[in-house]
């Protein structure tokens, strides 16, 4: 069907949409402060998703595809870029709010640490295969700057939503990848899935949400700061 991945982003952000008006969370209040993040890191993961395309490490399926496309790319794969985060910084959002408990500062840095010593190894390894060494490049970066610049203290916040976005992470991704909607060329990664998903998306899902979860608590904190 022409509408299928149109229809898989737009379910993505539909509950998360209509529940941002909860009371409880009031997710629609802290809106403001995920536009200029999302827009910042999705300009980032379409300038490689555009060469990617090109580069034939992944194509897309015409037939679960409407056609419109701009740079090269599906309509529907610049809305991925909007829809997933949103939703998964509203599942970030939710758990602050309703799970009081945190993994300790340790745990934590020793996350930070397992992730980085994965990310320099499959780098090593693997620097020949482009989706592999991008998205474990990026997230070497993104982790390095966090956890030992910065000392973000959400990290701990983050790893636990991450979690939790595994689980429409699984589903989404694995009709994006079982139909497929989505193609990938094994000689560009490491040819090993989780099902019918990729190793390499799990990391670069985890890269494309540290980013946009980082410019959200700056931008949040920025205002924060502006009234104190």
């Amino acid at each position: 069907m022409k509408y299928t991945y149109l229809l898989i982003n737009f379910l993505t952000v539909l509950f998360p949409i209509i529940l941002s008006f909860d009371k409880r969370v009031a997710f629609y209040k802290s809106w403001r402060f995920i536009w200029p993040g999302m827009a910042i890191t999705g300009l980032v993961f379409l300038f490689w998703d555009i060469l990617f395309t090109v580069k034939g490490v992944w194509s897309f399926n015409p037939e679960y595809i409407t056609g419109i496309a701009l740079a090269g790319l599906p309509l529907e794969e610049i809305l991925f870029f909007l829809t997933v985060p949103f939703a998964c910084i509203f599942i970030y959002a939710c758990l602050n709010y309703y799970v009081k408990w945190q993994i300790s500062i340790r745990l934590t840095r020793i996350i930070s640490n397992l992730v980085l010593i994965l990310s320099l190894f499959a780098l090593i390894l693997y620097y020949d295969r482009v989706y592999t060494a991008v998205t474990f490049g990026l997230l070497f970066i993104l982790v390095a700057y966090l956890q030992f610049g910065l000392k973000a203290n959400w990290l701990s916040r983050f790893y636990m939503a991450y979690i939790v976005s595994l689980i429409p992470f699984y589903i989404v991704n694995g009709i994006l990848t079982g139909l497929p909607v989505v193609l990938y060329n094994d000689a560009e990664n490491l040819g090993i899935r989780a099902g019918t998903i990729p190793l390499e998306d799990h990391f670069y899902s985890m890269a494309l949400l540290m980013m946009n979860i980082a410019f959200f608590e700056y931008f949040k904190q920025r205002k924060n700061h502006g009234h104190a």
